[in-house]
């Protein structure tokens, strides 16, 4: 079979930006080393499933020197020694999809006449992180201590999604790219993002995060929307990047979530129990490494401490991702990867004929039957 010239530079780029590791291309592609090498080249055929292994358009194969790309909004990282400019296909493309999404939307909220949302932008960073809270309280009209009303973490998680969507911002929520569970999101490279936009402001928050720490990262993109910042971050720790509108956000999002006024009346009582930070999650409904966070920025506990407990957190979160079922009812979670406000948007542009199938089938990610089904379940003015 005829061989292909590939430039080794173009080859190791393309390997490299995949950020999968050598070991496992090479268990795959036993080749890759000669053609690195020049001692051999690839077929058309080998290029074409070395391409699709890692995530890459065939036709960067055949460039002359590497590409240089860029993520569309800027990417903070906690760790300070990490290249900033470097991320993963999974991350470019899933921006890049919601960047699609959010366009197509933008025009059709312009198209039916609404209003900018006047939240967006509505905050300056001088403001106090209570002040900034306590306008996100009321724009969502939520009370200071809205979670504790709630049973559970998840139905506290839910009622924020559902005030979020409500008040017209598009909140997906997704573990994978797109619907390829063979491309899993790596919570360590980012947790969330978030897309500002007058009309349609988009928060993404990344599925493979446990539940609990999602929490945090809604209220974090809450606050870029107010200062009208977009922005991906990986928040490890709880610890924004060294950024003045990140660390901004952090302190919204922990005081939005956590309000100092009421940790420091509960840690009185809760402090010398075996276990206070799951006493405070609970309260809160927000996770344990959130409640300890904030139980380090308020001075309640050391850094020793603290840095003992996220250990510990660390494992047992790492046990139960081990342990965790996979799987799930597809459709249902449809609404979480392409997002409510989303779905409805596009399943009504089609019934109303102001979208074609073959658009909505590109934009949502589900063709021919998938679509229809999911369509189907959804129920707009009575239809």
């Amino acid at each position: 079979m005829a061989e292909v010239a590939v430039n080794r530079e173009v080859l190791q780029w393309v390997l490299d930006r995949s950020g999968l590791t050598s070991k496992k291309l090479e268990n795959k592609f036993p080749k890759i080393p000669a053609w690195l090498k020049g001692e051999s080249q690839p077929s058309l055929p080998q290029l074409e499933k070395l391409a699709h292994a890692v995530h890459a358009p065939l036709g960067y194969m055949f460039l002359q020197k590497p590409l240089h790309e860029t993520l569309p909004i800027p990417h903070f990282r906690t760790v300070a020694d990490e290249a900033p400019n470097k991320f993963t296909p999974d991350l470019l493309e899933t921006v890049q999809m919601m960047q699609r999404r959010q366009a197509w939307l933008r025009d059709w909220i312009v198209d039916q006449g609404q209003d900018k949302q006047p939240f967006v932008k509505s905050t300056e960073l001088k403001e106090t992180p209570l002040v900034v809270a306590g306008r996100i309280r009321k724009v969502l009209g939520f009370n200071l201590d809205w979670a504790s009303h709630e049973g559970t973490w998840t139905a506290a998680l839910d009622v924020l999604r559902n005030a979020m969507e409500t008040i017209g911002i598009l909140v997906v929520t997704n573990g994978i790219v797109g619907n390829n569970t063979h491309r899993k999101l790596d919570p360590n490279e980012f947790r969330g993002f978030v897309l500002v936009d007058d009309f349609a402001p988009l928060v993404f928050v990344n599925g493979t995060d446990g539940k609990a720490a999602q929490m945090f990262t809604l209220a974090h993109e809450l606050a870029h929307i107010f200062y009208g910042s977009s922005a991906a971050f990986d928040l490890r720790e709880m610890q924004p990047a060294n950024d003045p509108t990140e660390q901004a956000c952090n302190r919204v999002a922990a005081e939005f979530l956590v309000p100092e006024s009421e940790i420091r009346s509960l840690w009185l009582s809760v402090r010398g129990n075996e276990e206070p930070f799951q006493d405070l999650a609970k309260k809160f409904k927000v996770s344990s490494i959130v409640a300890a966070r904030r139980a380090l920025d308020l001075n309640l506990i050391s850094k020793t401490k603290f840095f003992e407990f996220y250990e510990e957190y660390q494992k047992d979160e790492r046990r139960k991702k081990d342990n965790a079922p996979g799987g799930g009812d597809f459709y249902a979670n449809q609404n979480f990867r392409i997002g409510r406000t989303f779905a409805y948007a596009v399943v009504r542009a089609v019934r109303e004929g102001k979208l074609l199938y073959s658009e909505a089938y590109h934009l949502t990610g589900l063709y021919g039957k998938a679509f229809g089904k999911y369509a189907d379940s959804i129920k707009i003015g009575g239809a």
